[in-house]
C-alpha cells in the first residue's frame, strides 16, 4: 500500500515492497499546476509525450514485491529524468530539457514569452524534482539494509516513430545501461533472455542509453544496479501509424492488447529481482 506520510506531497506515490526492486515512474504523470496552465499552449500538447499507461501496464509489480515510486506530476512541468545541471545526455542529439519548452516533435509547449525562466526552473526542481529524488534515494537505503544488491528499474514508454529523436521505427523494448556502467553485466543479459524469449524486438544502448535516474543512481560496485527500459507504444497499445493529433492520442489503455507485453515485463521483473537475490 502507499505509504502514509503526511510530509510526502499528494502528488508522489510510494508503495514499498520487500523485494530488491524499485520501479520508478517519472514520466507517467499528467497534473500540470494552475499556475502553469495558463503560460501553455494546449493542455494536449503538455501531456502528449507522458509515458501512456505505464503505472498500469506495470501494475503488476507490487505482486511481486517492487517498490514503485511514481509522479503524478506531468514531465512538461519538470523532466524528473534530465540532470539538473542542464548537461544533456545525448550531445548532439535533440533531446529535452529539465523543463520542457518543445515537444519530442518540436512543437513549442509555451505561449510566446512565457517560458520558465531561470528562477521558475529553480523553484519547480525544489517543489518536484528533488522530492521525487530524494523518495529514490530513501527507498534505495532502505532495501539496501535488508540486501546485498538491489536493482533500480526506470520504466519509460515512447511513440515507436519520432523522426525528430530517430531515425525509423524503434524496437519494442530498449534497454539503457550507459554501455554498461550502471549494472551489471549478469542484470544485462538476464534482462535481454527474458526480452528475447518473446515475440518482442529488443535493442540495447541503442537510441536510448539510461537518462538521469539510471546514470545518477547506478554503482553497481555499491550493490545499486540501475537499469531504464524504454518501451515502443506499440507493443501495449494501439499506437497511429503516422503523427498523432488531438482526439486521437492517446489511445485507450485495452487490457487485451497489452497482455502479451504486461506478460514479458513480468519476466523482465523476476529476472531482475532473481538477479539481485543472488549471493555475492
Amino acid at each position: 500500500m502507499p505509504v502514509a506520510d503526511p510530509s510526502r506531497p499528494s502528488w508522489l506515490t510510494v508503495v514499498r515492497g520487500a523485494a530488491p526492486l524499485i520501479t520508478s515512474m517519472p514520466h507517467t504523470g499528467t497534473e500540470i499546476p494552475e499556475g502553469i496552465a495558463p503560460s501553455l499552449v494546449s493542455p494536449w500538447l503538455a501531456r502528449k509525450d507522458a509515458d501512456w499507461w505505464v503505472e498500469r501496464l506495470y501494475a503488476f509489480a507490487q505482486e511481486l514485491g517492487a517498490t514503485i515510486i511514481r509522479t503524478s506530476i506531468s514531465r512538461t512541468v519538470i523532466d524528473a529524468n534530465r540532470d539538473p545541471s542542464g548537461v544533456s545526455l545525448y550531445p548532439g542529439q535533440a533531446t529535452t530539457e529539465l523543463c520542457p519548452t518543445t515537444t519530442f516533435d518540436g512543437e513549442p509547449l509555451y505561449r510566446p514569452g512565457k517560458a520558465p525562466d531561470a528562477a521558475q526552473i529553480a523553484s519547480r526542481r525544489a517543489a518536484y524534482f528533488d522530492p521525487y529524488h530524494a523518495a529514490i534515494a530513501g527507498e534505495i537505503a532502505r532495501l539496501r539494509q535488508r540486501h546485498a544488491q538491489v536493482v533500480l528499474y526506470d520504466c519509460h514508454s515512447i511513440r515507436s516513430r519520432i523522426p525528430r529523436l530517430f531515425d525509423g521505427e524503434l524496437p519494442n523494448f530498449n534497454i539503457g545501461t550507459n554501455n554498461g556502467a550502471t549494472c551489471a553485466p549478469e542484470l544485462t543479459r538476464a534482462v535481454e533472455a527474458a526480452c528475447d524469449s518473446s515475440p518482442f524486438t529488443r535493442v540495447t544502448n541503442g537510441r536510448f542509453r539510461g537518462g538521469y535516474t539510471t546514470r545518477h543512481y547506478g554503482s553497481p560496485r555499491s550493490g545499486v544496479h540501475a537499469i531504464q527500459m524504454e518501451l515502443a507504444c506499440r507493443g501495449y497499445m494501439r499506437e497511429p501509424d503516422q503523427n498523432v493529433s488531438e482526439g486521437q492520442w492517446p489511445t485507450p489503455y485495452d487490457e487485451q492488447v497489452a497482455a502479451p507485453m504486461r506478460a514479458a515485463l513480468a519476466r523482465v521483473l523476476n529476472a531482475c529481482i532473481g538477479f539481485a537475490g543472488q549471493t555475492v
